[in-house]
C-alpha cells in the first residue's frame, strides 16, 4: 500500500504559477503509475495528468496541455505538478493518485490540496 499527501496549493492570480507536490510513503513508489486529478465545486472529479513508473511517459488532459507539467522523483518518493498560466477555471481541489500496472484503476488517493485562481 501507499499513502499520499499533497501540498503546495494556494491562492494565485490568473496567469500565475504553482507547484504541487505529492509525497508517498513506502519503499515501492517506483512501482506505481501516478496521476493528478481535480474536482471543482459542483463538478465531478476529472483527470489532469499521469506519469509512468520511470517518468518517461506522460499524458495530459487537453485543457491543461502546454500549461501543466507532471514529473516525479522516485528517489524522493514524490510526484509534482507544475501549474503555469493559471486560469480561474483551474480552481479546484487537486488530488494525486496511484495505481499499479496493469490495473487501470487508481486505488490510492491523497486528501487533496486547494488551488484557487482569482481573475
Amino acid at each position: 500500500q501507499v499513502q499520499l499527501v499533497e501540498s503546495g496549493g494556494g491562492l494565485v492570480q490568473a496567469g500565475g504559477s504553482l507547484r504541487l507536490s505529492c509525497s508517498a510513503s513506502g519503499r515501492t513508489f517506483s512501482a506505481y503509475v501516478m496521476g493528478w486529478f481535480r474536482q471543482a465545486p459542483g463538478k465531478e472529479r476529472e483527470f489532469v495528468a499521469t506519469i509512468s513508473r520511470n517518468g518517461d511517459t506522460t499524458a495530459y488532459d487537453d485543457s491543461v496541455k502546454g500549461r501543466f507539467t507532471i514529473s516525479r522523483d522516485n528517489a524522493k518518493n514524490t510526484v509534482y505538478l507544475q501549474l503555469n498560466s493559471l486560469k480561474p477555471e483551474d480552481t479546484a481541489v487537486y488530488y494525486c493518485a496511484a495505481r499499479t500496472v496493469p490495473s487501470s484503476r487508481y486505488n490510492y488517493w491523497g486528501q487533496g490540496t486547494q488551488v484557487t485562481v482569482s481573475s
